[in-house]
């Protein structure tokens, strides 16, 4: 029998009965059991200690929540290759800041690219013993891999423990990582849907986009213009249709567009095996409050209007957004053209990975959103979406990871005061609330500096 090493007593803690009082017994980084307690009893150490000699005691205060190690499955960590931009050493610490316990890397902006055996050889080499937090990742759907006779690299990436394989319909942004076709995306849909991998997709037609106004300038209108909501509907039609062809399991990236819930609707209904996530920026930011040339707010699908983000508030509410994780897409500030302020030109994507937490329940807690659906979207969600085994709940039999928060304590965002390796953010400034104040990966609390983190492998 394991003993117990740790012993966690909150008042409140987010389990999957809800918020309850409980006390939580950790042994060899494994959740052993979660008790009821009652909070109107004062803590009986003395008890506890007879009870669990040698184990060690945490008692949380009277303004502090315990919640299940949040899961980002949404990542660019960019190393090797593009390291200036975010390294596993700065992207995981910041993680860990955030409360976050486990991250799935996304296959590009490394390089090599996560689209073959040995480019996940060499992004495992340059996470080994450098990451603060648990890391899995994802692989690569691309052209060289997605036609006939080239899917077995497919095949190979999964045997070697990837968690699916992302696909993009436009250009990338990277020319290591191309698009598919629709043919390309059927024929690597059709392998995967073989052996049993996932499909993850960013959703964007290129024939909608080109067809659309160039983006260029300071008016984030005319780039808004340029990525219209009609690209997204269309490729996640595409992407509804070769899920029902193929039986392949889907999910959507980074949902922007509230006007494609009624097709992913009525795909569920249709038992389309299909998820979707959604991201802070797209629930916390709005269209109309986004400066001229503040580029620090472009990413592709777009932030869209104060309409859209109540709609996609309304969607997680019902179920139809699996989760909220945070597409932390960091560069160096150069890329971002903040001199020109040049929507065209400038690096899409925002980072946000140590704030994703605060800003989400900042915005949930304004809407009367109750904490434990903000924790769910941002723990069990993103795990059971990306098939990450024993994460993102307190339950027995769970690695013992979970973050302390006090949701009422004020956080003030300065981006150079983020762990992200570089100070560039679309939070910068807010005022939010919801601070992480310990975090903890098996049982052991993660200190600044200490890799204690694993690589980890599907299954």
């Amino acid at each position: 029998m394991t003993a117990c090493e740790l012993v966690v007593h909150a008042p409140r803690a987010v389990t999957p009965e809800g918020v309850r009082p409980v006390t939580v017994l950790v042994g060899d980084g494994i959740i052993l059991d979660v008790l009821d307690c009652d909070p109107a009893e004062p803590y009986d150490f003395e008890g506890t200690r007879r009870r669990f000699p040698g184990s060690r005691e945490i008692v949380l205060a009277d303004d502090e929540v315990l919640i299940p190690g949040l899961v980002d499955s949404h990542v660019h960590v960019n190393e090797p290759g593009r390291t200036e931009w975010e390294g596993f050493a700065s992207a995981t610490r910041a993680a860990a800041l955030g409360g976050v316990t486990t991250i799935v890397d996304m296959p590009l902006n490394s390089v090599p690219p996560t689209t073959t055996v040995e480019g996940l050889a060499a992004k495992r080499a340059a996470a080994e013993g450098r990451v603060a937090v648990d890391v899995g990742f994802w692989g690569g759907a691309v052209p060289e891999n997605s036609v006939p006779g080239a899917t077995g690299v497919l095949e190979a990436l999964h045997a070697s423990g990837v968690y699916g394989f992302k696909a993009f319909l436009s250009p990338s942004g990277v020319a290591e990582f191309g698009h598919l076709s629709p043919e390309q995306l059927r024929t690597a849909a059709e392998a995967l849907a073989g052996f049993g991998g996932r499909l993850i997709v960013h959703a964007e037609d290129p024939a909608v986009l080109d067809a659309a106004p160039p983006a260029a300038g300071r008016d984030y209108a005319a780039f808004l213009a340029s990525r219209p909501e009609e690209a997204e509907h269309e490729a996640i039609a595409l992407v509804i249709e070769t899920a029902r062809r193929t039986g392949v399991v889907a999910h959507v990236l980074h949902l922007s567009s509230a006007g494609a819930l009624p097709l992913i609707a009525r795909a569920r209904e249709e038992g389309v095996p299909l998820t979707v996530e959604t991201c802070p920026h797209y629930l916390v930011l709005e269209a109309e409050a986004i400066p001229a040339g503040d580029t620090r707010f472009k990413c592709c699908p777009p932030i869209r209007g104060r309409a859209n983000r109540d709609l996609l508030w309304r969607a997680l509410a019902d179920g139809l957004i699996d989760c909220v994780v945070s597409d932390h897409s960091p560069s160096t500030p150069d890329l971002k053209d903040l001199d020109t302020g040049d929507f065209g030109t400038a690096w899409g994507g925002v980072s946000g990975l140590q704030v994703g937490f605060p800003a989400v329940w900042t915005e949930a807690r304004r809407r009367g959103v109750p904490l434990e659906d903000v924790v769910r979207w941002m723990s069990s969600g993103p795990a059971r979406v990306a098939g990450v085994a024993g994460k993102g709940a307190l339950a027995r039999g769970c690695d013992a990871d979970f973050a302390v928060v006090a949701p009422e304590a004020p956080v003030r965002v300065e981006a150079r005061g983020l762990a992200h390796r570089n100070p560039v953010s679309a939070y910068d400034g807010l005022e939010l609330y919801g601070r992480v104040r310990r975090t903890f990966l098996r049982g052991g609390e993660i200190v600044a500096g200490v890799a204690a983190g694993r690589l980890l492998e599907r299954g």
